[in-house]
């Protein structure tokens, strides 16, 4: 990626960045000079934290707060030069931590719950939505990294998926704080509009949970949108969306294949380097099968859970301090048009699936 410093770091960012490929990091550099910048991400997830007690606020996740907060520090007063580092160590480290930790909140137990049929309906919802983000991207013009943004969030989680994707798409930041937006917004419309639906549709709890949890896309919005109908429709509907949140690992790990291959059939041996497998996601493969082998107990889990959001929070921060929102503006509303389409066709191939396997 040439400005995301979740991956590399190049021209005039790259003499902040402490992590340059097969350059080593000296001592004084990781502690004196990344600590102000991980404090004041850290100061801006919390303040993010706080905001969702205002009335109205806690509709949206401390991710979007967060990366609106340093969205608007950046394009106000600008991002200090002392705090580069830690922004960089946040958008890299503690985000890959934080998607490793998101395979404790999974089981394979929750899995089997959910069923062949379930399963089935939501690994080809997730396929065929982000083949035809794709398709659709290349066909109105979309550049093929925010395309390949849009169509991980839609399909996969939301926000989590963009900036995990993105540690292999490479795509700059104003992509990153676009394709965020982008599926917050859409992802919020459905939480209030799939409630309204389950009659009208004719949909038992069951059947409304695991569109719910299909076709939804952040975990939160699939929580508030599915219990409203019901114990049964929110936890069937909880799960299914957990199970979903699961494929992100292959997803990554495809995409990273793909990066590589790109860049072989390219000649860019460079490139080539810097497409690696990317490794944390095995990490979370890992902490999937430790969680379906032993049993975490609850307050340490719903600890852990905090504490992941706090990271994911602190990563957008980190992706806010590095947006420049004029560069935002200048794409236009077509990779909106485009999440509007992506985000039609998870809801209405989901339902056709739920409806034929009901």
């Amino acid at each position: 990626m040439s400005s995301h410093p979740i991956t590399r770091a190049s021209g005039p960012r790259a003499a902040f960045s402490p992590f340059r490929q097969g350059q080593a990091v000296s001592p004084s550099l990781t502690t004196a000079t990344i600590w102000p910048g991980i404090l004041l991400t850290a100061a801006i997830a919390g303040a993010a934290f706080v905001l969702r007690q205002l009335p109205g606020v806690a509709l949206l996740s401390p991710m979007i707060l967060a990366i609106l907060i340093g969205i608007g520090i950046h394009n106000l007063v600008g991002t200090p030069k002392w705090a580069k580092p830690g922004v960089v160590f946040s958008l890299r480290r503690i985000l890959r931590l934080a998607i490793i930790l998101l395979g404790l909140q999974l089981t394979a137990a929750q899995v089997v719950e959910v069923g062949a049929g379930g399963i089935a309906v939501i690994a080809c919802t997730l396929i065929a939505t982000f083949l035809f983000t794709v398709w659709c991207g290349r066909l109105i013009g979309v550049g093929r990294k925010l395309t390949e943004l849009i169509a991980a969030g839609t399909s996969v989680c939301g926000a989590s998926a963009v900036i995990a994707t993105n540690t292999v798409t490479q795509a700059h930041d104003e992509d990153v704080a676009y394709a965020v937006a982008t599926v917050t917004v859409l992802g919020s419309i459905a939480m209030f509009v799939y409630p309204l639906l389950p009659g009208l549709l004719h949909l038992s709890p069951h059947a409304y949970g695991l569109w719910s949890g299909a076709s939804i896309h952040e975990i939160a919005q699939v929580v508030a949108a599915a219990f409203q109908q019901g114990s049964d429709a929110g936890e069937f509907g909880t799960i299914a969306k957990l199970s979903r949140v699961m494929m992100l690992a292959p997803l990554v790990i495809t995409l990273g294949l793909f990066a590589a291959r790109r860049a072989r059939q390219s000649g860019n041996t460079a490139g080539q380097a810097k497409a690696p497998m990317p490794w944390f996601v095995f990490g979370f493969i890992v902490l999937v099968g430790l969680n379906s082998l032993i049993t975490v107990p609850a307050d340490v889990k719903g600890a852990i859970v905090v504490a992941t959001t706090f990271m994911l929070s602190m990563a957008l921060a980190a992706m806010g301090l590095e947006t420049d929102i004029r560069k935002l503006r200048a794409k236009g509303l077509k990779p909106f048009a485009l999440a509007l389409a992506a985000f039609l066709f998870i809801a209405c191939f989901s339902l056709v699936l739920v409806k034929m396997t009901a």
